[in-house]
C-alpha cells in the first residue's frame, strides 16, 4: 500500500487585484478577477496603472492630473458596466507606473507593492498585447509580476 501525498489546503482569498491600463487585455483580466472572486466570495480591487509618458507629462505640466484621474476613472465604470453582472465588489486606485525620481518604480514593481498594501491574496495580470504600443503599460509588467509575485496568480 502506498501512501499518497497530503492534499493540498484549499486556496483562501479574500483580494483579487488586477492590474488596468485601459487596454482590451486588461479588461478581460477584470472579468477573469471577477469570476475568481465570485467562485471564493472575495472582492476585487483594480489598480490603474499610469504609463511612463502620462506621467512625465503630468511632472512637466504637459498633462492635467486630474484628467488623468477621470480617465482612469472612466475606465474603471465602463469595465464594471461590462462585467458587472456579479455581485462581486469592486474597488479601484491609480498608480503611476513610473517616476523620475525613484529608478526602482516601474509597473511590475507598482503592482507587487499594492499587492503586498492591500494584502491581496491573488493576482490576474493581463498578458503582453501582440502590438508594441507603448500606452500599453502592463505589457512592461507582466513578466516581473510573474517571476516575482508571492500570491497565486494568473495571466490572461
Amino acid at each position: 500500500m502506498t501512501d499518497s501525498p497530503p492534499a493540498a489546503a484549499p486556496l483562501d482569498v479574500e483580494m483579487v487585484l488586477v492590474p488596468v491600463d485601459g487596454s482590451d487585455e486588461s479588461v478581460t483580466a477584470v472579468e477573469y478577477a471577477e469570476a475568481i472572486a465570485e467562485k471564493y466570495d472575495a472582492r476585487v480591487h483594480a489598480v490603474y496603472v499610469v504609463g511612463q509618458d502620462v506621467v512625465r507629462g503630468i511632472e512637466e505640466g504637459a498633462i492635467d492630473q486630474q484628467e488623468v484621474a477621470e480617465d482612469a476613472q472612466t475606465f474603471i465604470e465602463e469595465v464594471e458596466a461590462r462585467v458587472g453582472a456579479t455581485d462581486v465588489p469592486l474597488n479601484s486606485s491609480t498608480a503611476y507606473g513610473f517616476s523620475t525620481h525613484r529608478k526602482t518604480q516601474h509597473p511590475g514593481s507598482v503592482i507587487l507593492d499594492t499587492a503586498d498594501d492591500l494584502e491581496a491574496d491573488f493576482i490576474v495580470v493581463p498578458r503582453e498585447p501582440l502590438t508594441s504600443d507603448s500606452g500599453d503599460v502592463l505589457a512592461k509588467a507582466a513578466e516581473y509580476v510573474l517571476l516575482y509575485a508571492s500570491q497565486p496568480l494568473l495571466s490572461v
